[in-house]
Order: C-alpha cells, then structure tokens, then sequence
C-alpha cells in the first residue's frame, strides 16, 4: 500500500526515533561525566564514541524530514530515564535501551515504513537497527567486564593500550600508569577492544 508520506506513519516514526537518538546522546554524554569522575576513561570513551554515532543517526533521520522544515509534528512516545548512582547500572541501560531500538523500535518502524511504501526509509530503520543491536553488544561487554572486576584484569595473557597514548602492553593485567604518557590504568583497554584496530 502506498500511503502520503504527510499523512505517514513513518513521518512520526522518524520524529519519535530522531527525538530518540537525541536523547540516548545527551544520556551518554551525562554517563561519560560519571565515567570521568571514577577516572574510568575506558567507558567514558566507550559513551562519548557511541554518543557520537547516535548523533549521526539522529541526523539521518532528521534529514528525510527536510520537506516538513518549518512545522510541528505533533508525536507521542516514551523514552527512558536513566539516573542511576553507578555506572554499572548505566551500562545495563544502556545495554538495555539499545537492544529495545534494535529488536521493536526501529524493527517495527522498518516494517511500517515498507507497508507504507517507503522504501528507502525502511532500509535506513533495519540499518540503524542493526547498528544499535552493537552498541548493545559492546555496552553489555563492557558492563560484564566491569561487574566481574575484570575491566583491567584478563584470564589470559593479552595485549593492552593506551587510549592516550597508544602504547601497547602485554599481560594478564595493564601497567597501573601508563610508562609512556604516564596516564593511569584507566586508559587502558584490551588492544582487541580498542576502536579503529583491526582485528
């Protein structure tokens, strides 16, 4: 069926996610300063580099909407509340809300738009969507590694990097500062982990 895109469904969906993705930023961005104040620099970046693909998300969808610039669309929605005192607790949100975006939202916004007739946007949605199912990856990871006080601990030998610095170090565990840059474990990442390394 081919519905007027003014009159749309999926006009809304696209508000709704993009007021979505604006608020997943701001709530990672709030996570990052706690991060930051534990001296937790690792999930401080793992928030701000996440934060900073849903602001590149919440463009995309931003961007079909170009032809209604100037309106108000009125929608209605829900999105979560996260204020939690540790950071564990911000991780499982986060872990949580992004796997609710991959697997319903943005799912069954792609399902809706493709009934709808458009294409494209439903490609964007089931592309997002997947993109959010690994930022719920990587959140649950880090959450794991946190709760079972591994963050600078590994079972096996590995190595590790400075998110500062990019000096590498092997062991079961990372330097407690950095020899080079003198940072203090808190950058420190497992090297499999770290953004831009290839695998």
């Amino acid at each position: 069926m081919s519905v007027d895109f003014a009159q749309s469904e999926t006009k809304k969906n696209l508000l709704r996610a993009f007021a979505g993705e604006s608020q997943a930023r701001n709530r990672y961005t709030f996570a990052a300063g706690i991060a930051k104040k534990n001296n937790l620099y690792v999930i401080e970046s793992v928030f701000t580099f996440t934060a900073s693909q849903e602001l590149a998300h919440a463009k995309v969808f931003y961007d079909q909407l170009a032809q209604f610039s100037g309106e108000n669309i009125p929608i209605d929605g829900s999105y979560p509340l996260d204020l939690y005192p540790t950071l564990l607790e911000h991780l499982r949100a986060a872990q949580h809300n992004e796997y609710q975006e991959y697997e319903h939202d943005y799912t069954g916004f792609a399902h809706t738009a493709k009934e709808e007739g458009f294409p494209v946007v439903s490609h964007i949605f089931s592309q997002i969507a997947r993109i959010e199912q690994t930022h719920g990856d990587r959140f649950g990871k880090f959450a794991d590694l946190l709760e079972q006080g591994k963050l600078f601990v590994s079972d096996v030998e590995c190595k590790w990097m400075c998110l500062n610095c990019g000096y590498l170090s092997d062991g079961t565990r990372p330097p407690e500062v950095c020899p080079i840059c003198q940072h203090d474990q808190g950058y420190f990442i497992r090297l499999e982990m770290a953004p831009f390394e290839g695998k």
